[in-house]
């Protein structure tokens, strides 16, 4: 194979060169003579973000504890290098090996995001790969994809030969021993797309057509070829406690945005928040033993030399070891100099007492996720928190030493109105006033709350998948609305309010429910210039409003309407185990302003226990 480390004179004209050299500690390098598949893994953003994601390193040290396996890594090139790429013609190439990516065989792209899109179809096309999967030949690589976006595959579905829908440590080795079959015995592309469309989870796009109503709406979705399945089932690691982990886990030579050492305690969640799409595709719960946990922990500070380490979980507050596993740390990382970097907890009196233990109060601030500003609203969402709560937390922490305070909030959401919008600065305003009944000696300063709201996006696979999406003016008047409402309150000194860009917002609406009619959109944005769409520096919303209006895309019919629940949606071939009739009692609790108990409470009967598992399999009525 062709090397294709770039030059001195190249890496000089770059900003941080050290995105591309490879070479980091615990970083693999394998004889490429000795493996029989080389798999490039790809994290289609800037490489200090892509090293911050824990699921790469995952895949990453299974694959290669595999004998004939050779995984290796690349990420989207910043634009400086991507300009002196498409100027001298070189090749996208992977950081271990430097060898070309068109020469291995699969690229496995990571789809975290809706915007990163377009920087998806820069990574193959500067791996000198054809952008369309039907274009591609026998010694092209196979492109799959995986991730939360694969939930929704549709809108990129022209890009890739596979997507593999679900957790990544469950039938890979099936994918890999498919591929080496048909390699040896003078199988072609297809043949192996094939084998791989008869393997549990994964879904060939190629194998499948697509027929629509005059109203734009779907008609049909079949197979095209036998091995096409009807439905593509959701794959879940239910034997949690032996997944590989990553013992030795990459070091970056840069700072990436997450920079420490990472312990997934849990994977799923119980509560049930009904706009949120990680709580429904990862259920059900399950947990990693304790034991296990502080063994890690240890290891990979061993193992790295990190400074930080951190837990990661949709809701650590509800891991049953929490105390214990933060007492080790606390007690073990104190002795190593390790700071410990808390996810979000609820506030209590636990958490608050151990916050004091890790944090500096005097520079550190407390986040609250509320979502929305009144009771009722969160009773639509299932949020599971009450202004009591919130009203309780808050001052915990502000008797505790806490002046600094944020709040997250949702903006956009089914069923608001002016009320709700208004209960956002009327509650930052309240817990103001909660903080001045301390009495003046015993507090230690002017309080600070920060608020910020990102506006809404339905997504597939919650209850609020069928509801529409304000438009960007509509956002951006309810924004302004909210903003003034602070500007009104007796101790607005106190506070500050900040809110998201609306037309990214669209953007990520577009194509979270998009099908495959937006796969011209996107690939015209990209050849006119369109990458790193989710940095709003590089975003051009008039390329993309003139490759909608030149493929006469509409598009509010993917994001202002409400659907019917009898529509077929682009995604309802895929099972992920919550059924859809789950979803749909949800969506009408939603409406009347319902609460369903999380998933320790009792069993909602979403489905997910069929999995034979989990928090909601031990606790089903």
């Amino acid at each position: 194979m062709e090397k294709l480390a770039l030059s001195d004179e190249i890496l000089m004209q770059v900003e941080k060169p050290a995105r591309y050299i490879g070479n980091e500690v615990n970083s693999v390098v394998k004889d490429a003579s000795q493996v029989d598949i080389r798999f490039a893994m790809c994290f289609p953003d800037v490489y200090e973000i892509g090293m911050s994601y824990l699921g790469i390193q995952i895949l990453y040290d299974m694959f290669n504890r595999m004998e004939h396996v050779w995984c290796e890594r690349v990420y989207s090139p910043w634009p400086d290098l991507d300009a002196i790429m498409r100027k001298e013609h070189i090749p996208l190439f992977a950081l271990e090996s430097q060898d070309p990516i068109r020469d291995f065989d699969f690229l496995g792209i990571t789809l975290q995001y809706e915007m990163c899109y377009t920087n998806v179809l820069q990574v193959i096309d500067l791996s000198q790969i054809p952008l369309l999967a039907a274009e591609r030949r026998d010694g092209d690589p196979i492109v799959i994809g995986g991730g939360p976006c694969s939930y929704n595959p549709e809108p990129i579905a022209d890009f890739f030969d596979l997507f593999y829908i679900g957790e990544g440590e469950t039938v890979y080795r099936e994918l890999f021993d498919a591929y080496r079959r048909n390699w040896e015995q003078g199988g072609c592309r297809r043949d192996f797309l094939e084998l791989a469309a008869d393997i549990p989870g994964i879904y060939v796009p190629q194998f499948y057509d697509v027929t629509y109503h005059a109203d734009g709406t779907i008609s049909s979705f079949k197979p095209n070829n036998p091995h096409g399945k009807n439905r593509i089932q959701k794959q879940v690691v239910m034997d949690f406690e032996h997944t590989p982990y990553p013992m030795k886990p990459v070091v970056p030579f840069l700072k990436a945005t997450q920079d420490r050492v990472t312990l997934e305690i849990q994977r799923g969640c119980i509560r049930g928040c009904r706009f949120c799409q990680a709580g429904a595709i990862y259920r059900p719960t399950r947990e990693k033993d304790v034991a296990l946990m502080k063994r890690y922990a240890l290891e990979m500070i061993r193992n790295t030399g990190h400074e930080e380490i951190t837990l990661s979980s949709l809701s650590s507050s509800d891991y049953q070891a929490l105390p214990e596993l933060t007492e080790f740390l606390i007690e073990e990382m104190g002795k190593r100099k390790v700071n410990i970097a808390l996810p979000s907890l609820r506030i209590d009196s636990f958490s608050l007492d151990v916050m004091k233990r890790v944090q500096d109060i005097k520079k550190s601030s407390l986040t609250f996720a509320a979502e929305a500003g009144t009771q009722r609203l969160r009773n639509v969402i299932n949020k599971g928190l009450t202004e009591e709560m919130i009203r309780d937390g808050a001052m915990k922490a502000f008797q505790g030493g806490w002046t600094k305070v944020k709040f997250y909030f949702m903006v956009g959401l089914p069923t608001e109105t002016e009320e709700d919008l208004m209960g956002i600065p009327m509650l930052c305003e309240q817990l103001a006033e909660d903080y001045y009944t301390i009495p003046k000696e015993e507090r230690t300063g002017k309080v600070s709350i920060t608020a910020s709201s990102s506006f809404f996006v339905p997504k597939p696979f919650t209850p609020f998948q069928w509801a529409s999406m304000n438009t960007e003016e509509e956002f951006l008047r309810k924004a302004r609305f909210v903003k003034d409402g602070f500007q009104q309150q007796k101790n607005r000194k106190s506070l500050t309010y900040r809110y998201h860009d609306a037309d990214l917002t669209i953007m990520e609406g577009i194509f979270a429910r998009g099908d495959r009619r937006l796969a011209p959109v996107i690939l015209q944005a990209y050849r006119n210039g369109c990458i790193y769409d989710a940095w709003h520096d590089w975003f051009q919303q008039d390329v993309w409003k003139q490759a909608f209006e030149d493929h006469e895309v509409d598009i509010g019919f993917y994001t202002f309407r409400e659907r019917s629940t009898e529509e077929t949606l682009p995604w309802d071939f895929i099972d992920i185990g919550v059924s859809r009739q789950f979803l749909i009692r949800e969506w009408e609790r939603a409406k009347r302003g319902e609460v369903t108990p999380n998933c320790k409470q009792s069993c909602s009967g979403c489905g997910a226990a069929g999995f034979g598992g989990g928090v909601c399999f031990e606790n089903k009525n």
